[in-house]
């Protein structure tokens, strides 16, 4: 099978592979779309320097094989059913996991590929093997729809964390992708109103177009009513910051756009203090955010809003061509679809 391996900035080779061989608790995925988010934008261009690497984490397929242990449970995926599919890995062993917050796993992310390259996800492929715990079906959704399985699920984990409740006034600070799957999941779950705090004229304008209530400014936080729940999706001092003004008094602030180099921010103690404020950070998902993902996909009900996030298609033969455009300007997410 043909593979995409990150090998240095701004380089990157398509190998052949063996095809994978599944165990009994595993399924075989042929790849339908990877999106690419982050992570693999900053291996493209050397931010986070780690080669050779098999990147893509953001992945949809059709099953093409299941083992035999998985085959006989009930409600495993079976063969021929589209699945999104999670491509971290928990130990189940460490003490995060056995509390039941495995996405924050102590054991390191990653593994090695048989050609001693490094698997970062390694969706960037035709096939892949996943445990069949990490196939989640979702019946005849749109395979690029699909694809936003893992970001979706982040973005359900971060609607936990911050205690969402149906009629609760949202603000996002943020517009780009992750922003708006924050401001579509909060019109799907009934938000009192959602909106969307974005420095750039043309996101604020998609997203009023998206069905936001309002998409103003930082300089204009102060002209509408506080949020009851606040999502900040950009890792800044000063997205943290608006979030701040953003919130009511007793408001839940989610942190949840997140960089290693992003300098620290000043927490106003006394503020959070006097006014009750809560004050968590979001990161990755459980298998819990994952099913509820699945089921909002396979149901259908967000494709509309989905759609719009799609800003273009490639095939693996042009990976390089994808990571270029991902990396470069503002996009929401590009596929890669091994045709």
């Amino acid at each position: 099978m043909r593979i995409a391996l990150v090998t240095s900035p701004g380089s990157v080779e398509i190998r052949e592979t063996p095809r994978p061989e599944i165990g009994e608790d595993d399924v075989l995925v042929r790849i339908a779309a990877c999106g690419l988010c982050t992570m693999e934008a900053k291996l493209y261009t050397g931010a986070m320097p780690v080669y050779p690497v098999a990147a893509g984490h953001e992945v949809s397929g059709r099953i093409e094989q299941v083992g035999a242990r998985a085959a006989a449970l009930e409600d495993a995926p079976a063969v021929g059913d589209l699945v999104t599919v999670d491509l971290l890995t928990r130990c189940g062993t460490c003490r995060h996991c056995r509390s039941g917050n495995s996405a924050i796993c102590a054991s390191p992310q990653g593994s090695l590929l048989p050609d001693g390259s490094i698997s970062m996800g390694a969706g960037l492929a035709e096939y892949v093997r996943v445990p069949a715990a990490h196939a989640w079906p979702v019946g005849d959704a749109d395979p690029l729809h699909a694809a936003m399985g893992e970001p979706l699920a982040c973005v359900v984990h971060s609607f936990r964390r911050g205690s969402f409740q149906p009629g609760d006034r949202v603000a996002v600070i943020g517009g780009g992708f992750m922003g708006r799957l924050h401001l579509l999941l909060g019109k799907h779950h009934q938000a009192r109103s959602v909106t969307v705090i974005e420095t750039d004229g043309t996101r604020r304008t998609a997203a009023l177009a998206a069905g936001a209530d309002h998409a103003v400014t930082p300089e204009e936080i102060d002209e509408l009513p506080k949020a009851d729940v606040v999502f900040v999706t950009i890792a800044s001092r000063e997205a943290i910051a608006a979030g701040f003004r953003a919130a009511a008094d007793g408001a839940r602030l989610v942190l949840f756009g997140g960089s290693h180099d992003t300098p620290d921010a000043v927490l106003p103690g006394y503020e959070v203090h006097r006014r009750q404020l809560t004050v968590t950070g979001s990161y990755s998902q459980e298998p819990a955010d994952w099913r509820a993902a699945a089921a909002l996909l396979r149901g259908g009900t967000l494709a509309d809003r989905l759609a719009p996030l799609v800003t273009s298609r490639h095939e693996l033969a042009d990976v390089d061509k994808a990571l270029t455009e991902s990396s470069g300007s503002p996009v929401f997410r590009v596929f890669v679809e091994p045709r």
